[in-house]
């Protein structure tokens, strides 16, 4: 395959079908949404099965756990796709949008509409609900969509586009609104990032690497967040209860997911009395424990961290664990270490949940409540695109409004400018 020629194709094709979908309705969108669903449904047992060849080709390389959790499709995720598209559909349109309408003097009426980005293009490793997702909310949002998903779940992503593009034509849109690569050719993505007169903005979603790669030799913009260090602090005002919950949770429900704590840090007033307690659950469900000094001589089983473990994103079985002075020391951990990402405080001192809100630098932040959270899904965005930790454009979970910006309008009545 002549993986240029192939791509400008494709390009082609998506600027096109953009101008489509910019002026699509709601009610189309919303058919064509409905109809993707019910085809993931329908071919529940087609996605599986292509999934199952992926998983068995993916574990033959020896490829690690938590590229192959991310991998891993089941029953339950094919109804949450499906459901994800179901939600996406009974949001409100972002799209024509106008806020802001005011008179100036000249008797001009000034506001903004909100309108579509255009192409999107999505590269992502694994996670073949992604197809469905970022389909779905470039869809809504007016956009087309490239999508570029990895090797490892080539099968998975095709099973999942065909279904797609049945939505489409069920709705009388164009089914070059959403393309999803054919080829795993990394040629494929140094094509894609430099596209700029296809393509309007980039969102990598996978690891480091490709994070890195993109934002180094993209031309076109990117929206990303490049690692997830996410914290939980536990105050000594904490319910200590709640905190253990909070904190088990936001470790051991997933590891390999972005929005999972790395690094556990616990006020010194209330360290001999819950770390004993969290140290046992998370040792019998077999994560390592680095920690502190002062930890290290609360819990015998306890590695001693490094520096660099401090900003390590591990997505395994791996937990740092420091003990720190108060609020004021567990804030500036994480606005040194982390990644803005997702940060927890666990306390039921008001002022001091409301400190942390305002002073902990990231793109979440909680309030007794597990970093498992900071999902689209969670979030009643229907889905997300990805998180973004940058600062311009979108912040967070990246759901419709993320993919649509604004305009100028101007009404008037036949004012000229003196």
């Amino acid at each position: 395959m002549d993986i240029k020629h192939y791509m400008q194709d494709v390009g082609k094709a998506a600027r096109s079908a953009s101008r489509q979908m910019a002026k699509a309705d709601t009610n189309t969108k919303n058919r064509a949404l409905s109809a993707m669903a019910h085809a993931i449904l329908r071919d529940q047992d087609k996605l599986l099965a292509a999934n199952a060849q992926d998983m068995a080709a993916a574990q033959a390389k020896g490829l690690d756990s938590a590229l192959l959790d991310r991998l891993a499709l089941s029953a339950k995720g094919v109804a949450a796709m499906a459901e994800g598209l179901l939600q996406i559909a009974a949001l409100p349109d972002p799209v024509g949008e106008v806020s802001d309408m005011n008179y100036r003097p000249s008797g001009l009426q000034i506001g903004k509409m909100r309108v579509p980005l255009g192409v999107i293009g999505i590269i992502y490793e694994a996670r073949p609900n992604v197809t469905a997702d970022a389909a779905g909310l470039c869809l809504k949002s007016g956009n087309a969509a490239i999508l570029r998903g990895g090797s490892e779940a080539l099968l998975s992503n095709q099973a999942i586009a065909a279904c797609v593009r049945e939505g489409l034509a069920a709705a009388g849109l164009p089914e070059s609104a959403v393309q999803v690569i054919v080829t795993a050719d990394r040629a494929a993505v140094g094509e894609l990032i430099t596209m700029t007169e296809f393509v309007d903005v980039i969102v990598p979603r996978g690891g480091k690497g490709l994070i890195e790669r993109v934002s180094r030799e993209a031309r076109v913009p990117v929206i990303k967040h490049l690692h997830g260090v996410c914290h939980v602090y536990i105050d000594d005002r904490a319910d200590l209860d709640k905190a253990v919950r909070i904190a088990d949770n936001a470790k051991t429900s997933r590891y390999g997911t972005c929005n999972t704590m790395e690094t556990l840090l616990v006020a010194e007033d209330v360290a001999q009395m819950v770390l004993p307690q969290l140290a046992r659950i998370y040792l019998e469900k077999g994560v390592e424990l680095r920690g502190d000094e002062v930890a290290c001589s609360l819990i015998k089983k306890m590695l001693a961290a490094t520096e660099e473990d401090w900003s390590t994103e591990y997505l395994a079985p791996i937990l740092s664990v420091r003990v720190v002075k108060g609020l004021d020391e567990a804030i500036d951990h994480i606005n040194t270490y982390g990644s803005q990402h997702t940060d927890a405080i666990v306390t039921e001192d008001y002022t001091r949940a409301r400190r942390f809100l305002r002073e902990v630098d990231s793109s979440s932040v909680m309030v007794n409540a597990s970093t498992r959270f900071a999902d689209g899904f969670e979030y009643g965005l229907g889905a997300e695109i990805g998180i973004s930790t940058d600062k311009i454009h979108a912040r967070g979970p990246v759901g419709l409004e993320g993919l649509t910006s604004q305009k100028y309008i101007v009404l008037g009545d036949g004012q000229i400018r003196e």
